[in-house]
């Protein structure tokens, strides 16, 4: 079986293709990433780019594995997803034991939450059940009872940003096979197994946004998007420094440190300011400018768990850095320094094939929608689409009419 997932983010454009094999192997046979220029805090704000850099991406991805993609696993993120941890009851009747049929109403009631209209629901996570007070049940089927409860993780997009990136990937010729969260995404490509039995902070630091999310005992807690990432780095050292984006892109990428002490006191940075002229800065100085925005992204995700969950350092046992700008020389020092607690670079976990491309952290979303795309129901093809596009190729537009007038005339002579 064949999956693709496609991570449409601030700065790059991401597709992974994955082949489920037989025996439940997973093996990455292409990838394709582009400079992504149609998004803003990960909402799209110009529709033809960011179709064009989906065109790209697909197109790469598919030219490494020689396998035509139709279908994929679309990654959602941006500060217009909301999420809510809501409460499902179910009453079972005396002297019966609890059915899947049971569980899905107290599902169905958690999912009630009242959203706001302009909200699309994209996921709804059981965390863990209760039966008559008894806490702490991953599957309560089968069991005696006569109260069932559920803590049900819900996630939902803006119905505007979520129409308009349905466009870019439909109008870039793709069918969305599943929506995921990026959040949700990350942790299902990076958590290893001994960390599924753990408390783990994922912080996914994109180009114009953060997300936060919390995985307990493997299943999403909580999660949360901050409207700070990569790309306000950059804003502050180009800024700071008076030099174009690109450039200051450009210097964070080759010489930035999260800590001034892990650069070089000794070395001095060249670089093209505006108006043309060069100028110089050591790379300790470069640091100092680095460091607050990081330390601002890591204080505002400890806020968020804060508030959801009670105090980070008592509630998470670990923290794993991914996207871009995780890979910021010491960002992972700096986490441990704020957070005190053991911090790792976040890199796709249980996978084979093309390892040595996607083990990147920038590659954790979309090796993640590969893997939520493997444990879906397969999918029947659809034979009377097949059948449309063959007769397509083989009579192009017109040629069935000549056909037909050219039989009628060989009839009647």
């Amino acid at each position: 079986m064949i999956i693709a997932g496609l991570d449409v983010g601030t700065s790059k454009v991401t597709t992974v293709i994955g082949e489920l094999a037989p025996d439940g192997v997973l093996d990455i046979i292409g990838e394709g990433t582009v400079p992504s220029q149609g998004l803003k805090r990960g909402v799209v704000v110009n529709l033809e780019r960011t179709t064009e850099a989906i065109r790209q991406s697909v197109h790469q991805a598919e030219r490494v594995a020689g396998v035509k993609v139709e279908r994929v696993m679309l990654g959602v993120g941006g500060p217009h997803l909301r999420s809510v941890t809501s409460h499902g009851l179910a009453a079972i009747r005396r002297g019966q034991s609890i059915s899947e049929a049971d569980v899905e109403r107290a599902i169905e009631q958690a999912k009630a939450y009242p959203f706001d209209a302009e909200l699309e629901l994209l996921h709804a996570l059981p965390l863990e059940f209760k039966v008559d007070g008894q806490e702490g049940i991953r599957d309560p089927v089968g069991m005696a009872g006569v109260r069932l409860e559920v803590d049900v993780h819900l996630v939902a997009a803006g119905r505007g940003p979520l129409a308009n990136l349905r466009r870019a990937v439909e109008e870039a010729g793709l069918e969305i096979e599943a929506l995921v969260a990026q959040t949700l995404a990350s942790g299902l490509g990076v958590l290893s197994p001994e960390e599924e039995h753990m408390t783990v902070l994922l912080l996914d630091i994109g180009g114009g946004t953060t997300d936060v999310a919390v995985f307990r005992e493997g299943r999403l807690a909580h999660s949360a998007v901050l409207p700070l990432g990569g790309d306000h780095v950059t804003q502050d050292i180009a800024q700071l420094l008076k030099i174009p984006f690109e450039e200051a892109e450009r210097v964070k990428r080759k010489y930035g440190a999260a800590l001034p002490e892990l650069a070089d006191p000794e070395l001095v940075l060249e670089i093209n300011q505006e108006g043309g002229s060069l100028g110089e800065v050591p790379a300790p100085e470069l640091a100092r400018i680095i460091r607050p925005r990081l330390r601002e992204i890591l204080h505002l995700a400890r806020q968020s768990v804060d508030e959801a969950m009670g105090p980070l350092e008592i509630r998470v046992n670990r923290v794993i850095l991914t996207g871009g700008a995780a890979l910021l020389r010491g960002f992972d020092l700096l986490a441990r320094q704020q957070y005190g607690l053991p911090v790792r670079l976040g890199k796709p976990q249980g996978v084979s094939g093309l390892t040595d491309v996607v083990a990147t952290p920038g590659h954790a979303t979309a090796v993640g929608l590969v893997r939520y795309g493997s444990t879906l129901p397969v999918r029947a093809p659809e034979p009377r689409r097949a059948q449309r596009r063959e007769k397509k190729e083989e009579a192009p537009r017109g040629e069935g009419f000549w056909a037909r007038l050219k039989e009628i005339l060989n009839n009647l002579f």
